[in-house]
């Protein structure tokens, strides 16, 4: 299957270059009306999906990262429209100058040619990740899993058929119908075709995708994120904050999953928090030795300040200075996104130069770490690394960059 599906995208890359931004857009235009145009259809199937999860005993809060209504097709349809209506860095020029022996060198944004995404759950990722892809003259292989298997056919026969309709190869995109293990192995060797591969789901998908690939990777997605509430807080913005963060939609990547407080505020914080945030949802708190005594929670393992939850819990650091909150964000975070909660200049200026982090807010939640609300339309994921691509993956994540060299007859001496 794989090597099927390669060979054709490999194909489909070498004819996608030669489509012009209008024609790109005027597709994902066309796209986006047939997502909503079939929206019954998709309904349909992905409540397949949701039967078999409850069967399955999968939780609510991952029950609803595989729910699609109307509302979340429209909200896809609307990404799609957003990649369409973007600048097309495809074909720009970077750099251009003339060298000193009269060489005319142009280096221009290209294709990365086909990507691989293999991803967990949320069926609206391949929808964006084929746009992104398209928009920028790429083919994609698309590998959910196996609890969104019936939305992810659906959705890809959605695009299949606008391309068919439009006159553009269909294997433009492919979608990997086999979710075993083996097959997604055999994704992941399948260097003769895929150019880059991007997990996007929880720490096991990334780190068996780490320790397996010999496809290069971008490593996306897993969120430890913490939110600092400094010794200079405003404690209702904080309490808001972290009430938005934690409960807005515990299941995604940019929900806050570690709080750390200041101990000078922490007395008259943490009560206030629980109250205010109990009222909304019930957290269960995993608390240091400090907090113990100022809030209701369990004792705090080593492991519960590492770990996504992807739930309604939360652990709570007690901490003495700017510099130990640093410490203990760098050391467990997963380089996704931070929060400092501060009025004072100079502790938000630090606290944004030594987080090393792809997104580092002062004063506001975790939970805008998106593609969507950063201006790069949908996302293909957020680069938890630093090589190549950082932070949410829009258009100019996609592309590389060749030389192109004009001369008139030069010979090197």
């Amino acid at each position: 299957m794989i090597e099927t599906l390669g060979k054709h995208a490999k194909t489909a890359a070498f004819e996608l270059a030669k489509y012009a931004t209008l024609e790109k857009n005027q597709f994902l235009q066309q796209l986006a009306q047939a997502l909503v145009d079939n929206t019954a259809e998709i309904i349909s199937e992905n409540a397949k999906d949701l039967a078999n999860a409850e069967a399955n005993g999968i939780s609510q809060i991952m029950i609803d990262r595989l729910r699609l209504t109307p509302e979340r097709i429209q909200d896809i349809a609307e990404g799609v429209r957003q990649v369409a209506a973007l600048p097309d860095p495809v074909g720009q020029v970077i750099n251009g100058y003339t060298n000193i022996d009269g060489l005319r060198i142009l280096q221009k944004r290209v294709p990365l040619g086909v990507v691989g995404m293999i991803f967990e759950s949320r069926p609206n990722v391949g929808v964006d990740a084929f746009a992104l892809c398209f928009k920028t003259n790429n083919a994609v292989i698309l590998r959910g899993g196996k609890d969104a298997i019936h939305s992810n056919k659906a959705l890809v026969q959605v695009i299949k058929s606008a391309l068919t309709a439009a006159g553009i190869t269909e294997n433009a995109v492919g979608l990997v119908t086999d979710t075993s293990h083996e097959v997604a192995r055999e994704m992941m060797q399948a260097t003769d075709y895929l150019d880059v591969l991007i997990p996007r789901g929880g720490a096991g998908l990334i780190r068996t995708v780490k320790e397996q690939s010999r496809v290069p990777i971008i490593e996306t997605g897993t969120g430890n994120v913490s939110i600092y509430v400094d010794e200079f807080a405003d404690l209702d913005m904080a309490t808001k904050i972290v009430i938005n963060a934690k409960t807005q939609r515990p299941s995604v990547c940019n929900a806050a999953e570690s709080l750390v407080v200041h101990e000078k505020i922490a007395a008259e914080f943490l009560p206030k928090l629980q109250t205010a945030i109990n009222t909304v949802q019930q957290i269960d708190f995993k608390v240091d030795e400090l907090a113990a005594e100022l809030m209701v929670g369990q004792p705090a393992l080593e492991a519960d300040f590492g770990t996504e939850y992807l739930d309604y819990k939360m652990s709570v650091k007690v901490v003495s200075s700017i510099d130990q909150a640093i410490d203990h964000i760098n050391h467990y975070s997963t380089k996704h996104s931070e929060s400092i909660i501060t009025d004072n200049l100079t502790n938000a200026d630090q606290f944004q130069a030594q987080i090393d982090s792809a997104a580092v807010y002062v004063n506001a939640s975790t939970r805008f770490t998106d593609g969507f609300v950063f201006g790069l339309g949908a996302e293909i994921g957020i680069s938890t690394q630093k090589l190549h691509a950082r932070g949410p993956m829009g258009l100019e994540a996609l592309t590389s960059y060749k030389y192109l060299i004009n001369g008139n007859g030069q010979t090197r001496g």
